[in-house]
């Protein structure tokens, strides 16, 4: 299966502080993208870009919609009989796992300030795969089992789990759905708490423990970007537990990148992301 022929580019809309490790993160989920749809043409859009290093959203929708119709001129000054484009010029995805208010609309401003015609998806979660690069990123923190078929346990497998997001209530109640996921792979309590709002992880903390778990983590249930710096570090403060690291380059998270595009346009998913 290939990315059908003029099919409108993939533009990952990444949110916060542009940095080189945040550049990394998005080139390898765009990378993801491509390897399950081949021929699909991508590109990085940064909410905090400076034009050149880090090209911001409205640069690169600009850019996208000027190569689409460069393209259709050339087809014509050669001689081949080729209709003009129609339709969106790019699919704009946001890099985030949860509903975020106000990313959301700095996404859909940066899209106004295009004045180019494209179609805007939702975000990534909740979803069962992100509930699998939780439980795979506490494993590899040793916080929970790889497996849950494996008879041995974890000496520092955690017993409660919080959930950490960031966007305020909307995103702690969709956390919640993942966290129902994880749950049922973990066999532990999982709740959800919201990093941007005062004494919500000290909360969750507190009625994890007093409903009988002694030893806590908490998983960041965001890819990365859209994290604040310190927020994470005043988290495992108030929780008294360790954590474990953010989803980053998970390989589900460009496959979901990719869902999403293909449910906007209405093509075949690659298999695997169906599920929602």
């Amino acid at each position: 299966m290939a990315a059908p022929e003029g099919a409108p580019a993939l533009v990952l809309a990444v949110p916060g502080t542009p940095a080189p490790t945040t550049r990394s993160l998005a080139e390898e989920v765009i990378s993801i993208a491509r390897s399950e749809l081949p021929g699909l043409e991508v590109a990085i859009g940064y909410l905090e870009g400076d034009d050149e290093e880090y090209p911001t959203l409205a640069t690169v929708l600009a850019r996208t919609a000027a190569v689409r119709t460069e393209r259709y001129e050339i087809a014509r000054a050669a001689g081949r009989e080729v209709a003009p484009p129609e339709g969106p010029a790019a699919v704009v995805v946001p890099l985030l796992a949860g509903p975020d208010n106000a990313l959301m609309r700095r996404i859909r401003e940066a899209l106004m300030d295009s004045r180019v015609t494209v179609e805007l998806t939702d975000v990534l979660g909740p979803h069962p795969l992100l509930a699998e690069a939780v439980h795979v990123r506490l494993s590899e923190a040793g916080m929970a089992r790889a497996d849950r078929a494996r008879l041995f346990t974890v000496a520092t497998a955690a017993d409660g789990i919080i959930l950490a997001t960031v966007g305020g209530e909307e995103a702690v109640q969709a956390a919640g759905i993942t966290g129902m996921l994880l749950a049922a792979r973990l066999a532990v309590p999982v709740m959800a708490a919201a990093l941007d709002e005062p004494g919500s992880v000290a909360a969750v903390a507190e009625q994890l423990r007093g409903s009988g778990s002694v030893q806590l983590a908490l998983a960041p249930y965001l890819v990365g970007p859209e994290l604040p710096e310190g927020l994470l570090d005043a988290a495992v403060k108030d929780a008294g537990c360790a954590a474990s690291e953010a989803l980053g380059a998970y390989p589900a998270i460009g496959k979901l990148v990719l869902s999403q595009y293909a449910t906007a346009l209405g093509i075949a998913q690659p298999q695997g992301t169906q599920l929602r």
